[in-house]
């Protein structure tokens, strides 16, 4: 686990109106600091004038249409809602969602390496399996209608818990079928196996990285996301926080701080950029 971070309570003067492609409430099978609203109060109150709501369960689609304006949702196709289920991700679409989540607990990948420190968050919670990528290494035909909706409705593609290596072979396929938009969640998290192989891959793709705070707590000082902005181009680097776990620091005290860390490693106007046009672009059309 990495050292925790310096308390710091006062935000950076730049974030204001920043975005958040990950954030995590109730109801939750999984313990949650606080339901839809109460998330976004806090949220609100670090800096976040955009904010995605995932949900490991299934759609957060209309909890955040619920939630208020520039409050946003999508899908995670895990086994609740069919794995590789196009009306699903159909339905998400046509009701205002923007992005689209592989399997996270679901993943083959996930639950390899289901005992790995920086997956402590979700022991206990445990869901069928869904495959992705075949033995053969190539991508399962009945993920190709899901990349089809993906490209007519201009949605994020986020990789969810796939390898690194699964995400290239789903990521090359999405570009071949018009999907525009492709987001390699908390990369750097040990059980992902990230490798400079896949990490040249997935720059060639054009991909956006997710720079996180959950990780960077759950993980150590090597597989931080904040090594990334020396290893990938910073204009291909965009913030999902994955913060909400109960048993983890809620916004008020994580966002501060991390913010002060990712100013220095990239700056105070790249910090800014990253933090509020360049994520922002990546999810709205």
């Amino acid at each position: 686990m990495t050292t925790p971070l310096p308390e710091r309570a006062v935000l950076p003067e730049w974030a204001v109106d920043m975005t958040d492609l990950h954030a995590h409430a109730s109801p939750s099978l999984l313990p949650r600091h606080g339901d839809d609203r109460a998330t976004i109060v806090a949220e609100r109150a670090a800096g976040f004038g955009a904010v995605v709501l995932k949900a490991h369960e299934g759609s957060t689609v209309e909890r955040a249409a619920a939630a208020g304006d520039g409050v946003y949702g999508g899908v995670v196709l895990n086994s609740p809602v069919g794995g590789a289920n196009p009306d699903a991700v159909e339905v998400a679409a046509r009701l205002g969602g923007r992005v689209v989540w592989m399997p996270t607990v679901s993943s083959r990948t996930h639950k390899a390496g289901a005992s790995s420190p920086e997956l402590s968050v979700h022991r206990g919670f445990e869901l069928r399996p869904v495959d992705v990528v075949g033995d053969d290494g190539t991508l399962r035909p009945e993920w190709f209608d899901i990349l089809d909706v993906v490209a007519a409705h201009d949605l994020l593609l986020a990789s969810g818990h796939l390898s690194a290596r699964e995400t290239v072979v789903l990521f090359t396929q999405a570009r071949l079928r018009g999907v525009r938009r492709l987001l390699v969640n908390h990369p750097k998290m040990a059980f992902l196996g990230w490798n400079e192989e896949s990490s040249r891959a997935l720059r060639d793709l054009d991909a956006h990285l997710e720079l996180g705070i959950l990780p960077d707590l759950l993980g150590d000082l090597a597989h931080a996301s904040l090594t990334l902005t020396r290893a990938y181009p910073t204009s291909l680097l965009v913030f999902g926080g994955d913060l909400g776990h109960a048993h983890h620091p809620p916004p008020a005290a994580a966002v501060a701080p991390w913010l002060h860390e990712l100013q220095r490693h990239v700056g105070p106007d790249r910090a800014a950029v990253i933090m509020t046009t360049q994520t922002r672009s990546l999810l709205l059309p």
